[in-house]
């Protein structure tokens, strides 16, 4: 019966599908790769209950974090590929296969994509009593002080960490990389004068923008007008990303009937007010365009890498 279900959804339009075909039989878990309290776990508990309505299941949120997502990737990677398990994983999917060895899966052969959900731009800030004002009036602070200045992230490899080294790299500026063990403790450090600047998510930055406390010199994706490639950096688009994995192997239909439904989560008008408080641009596209994104962002991130020689030990 199941098989003849999944037939005939496979051969319909999944526009032209009514909601009891993309129903499936089996609860859905969906392993979040970070922990509670982060954009990748809030993201996933606001669609999961939209998804699991689309879908005609149960779809239950379980944090496995650890490792830059490593961990919760390693728990899909050996999950059977029957439809029933889901990954939501960010940009540590293009970033960890060159940084991490030994971990008992491979990134690039693991997963099958099913949809691209978001992409995240990160904010530069620095503390308001740094009295700058401008990208270019903080970049000759930094080039005429006599020693290197600091920058923090959320940690080694991170988009936070990237996205800086690479404005630094562009500028032609040497600075020291401080990494931090979460967006909170990156924050914390930058108020208490640790470091001078760095980038962190939308979210984070927010409250203290409001307060006063830090201020903003530049948006790290094209497109605002306070990007930092309209800031005499054409071409830098640095930020994170959510997306949908699969267990490879998982069937065409299954990952066809998630991703419509993940889309149908992410466009609800009721979620909009939400992901603009967190900073997410919804971006939902299927599986073959997240593959081609993947692809793209393994190459560029992989290059930078390179640049900069990065490695997990420092």
């Amino acid at each position: 019966m199941l098989r003849r279900k999944l037939l005939l959804a496979a051969s319909l339009p999944i526009a032209a599908r009514p909601l009891g075909a993309l129903a499936q039989e089996r609860p859905v878990r969906l392993v979040i790769a970070y922990p509670p309290g982060g954009s990748t776990d809030l993201l996933g508990r606001l669609i999961a209950p939209r998804i699991g309505e689309r879908l005609g299941t149960a779809v239950t949120p379980e944090n496995r974090s650890g490792a830059s997502g490593a961990v919760g990737a390693g728990v899909v990677a050996q999950a059977a590929p029957d439809g029933a398990t889901l990954l939501l994983d960010s940009g540590g999917q293009a970033v960890n296969p060159v940084l991490m060895r030994g971990l008992g899966f491979d990134y690039r052969t693991a997963f099958a994509p099913v949809t691209l959900l978001a992409t995240l731009p990160l904010v530069l800030v620095v503390r308001t009593e740094l009295g700058v004002t401008r990208l270019a009036a903080l970049l000759d602070r930094l080039r005429a002080e006599p020693r290197r200045a600091a920058y923090g992230s959320v940690g080694i490899g991170s988009r936070t960490h990237l996205a800086m080294a690479a404005l630094m790299r562009s500028a032609g500026i040497a600075a020291e990389h401080i990494p931090y063990r979460g967006g909170a403790d990156q924050v914390t450090g930058l108020l208490r004068g640790d470091v001078a600047m760095g980038f962190t998510s939308v979210a984070l930055a927010a409250p203290l923008l409001r307060e006063g406390k830090l201020r903003s010199l530049g948006t790290s994706l094209p497109g605002a007008a306070d990007s930092i490639a309209g800031q005499g950096f054409p071409g830098f688009s640095i930020g994170d990303w959510l997306a949908l994995f699969a267990p490879a192997g998982t069937p065409d239909a299954a990952i066809a009937r998630v991703a419509a439904a993940a889309a149908d989560a992410m466009n609800q008008p009721s979620l909009r007010p939400r992901l603009d408080e967190l900073g997410l641009l919804p971006a939902a596209g299927g599986p073959e365009a997240l593959a081609r994104f993947l692809a793209a962002e393994r190459e560029v991130m992989g290059r930078l890498i390179a640049a900069e020689g990065i490695r997990l030990d420092g």
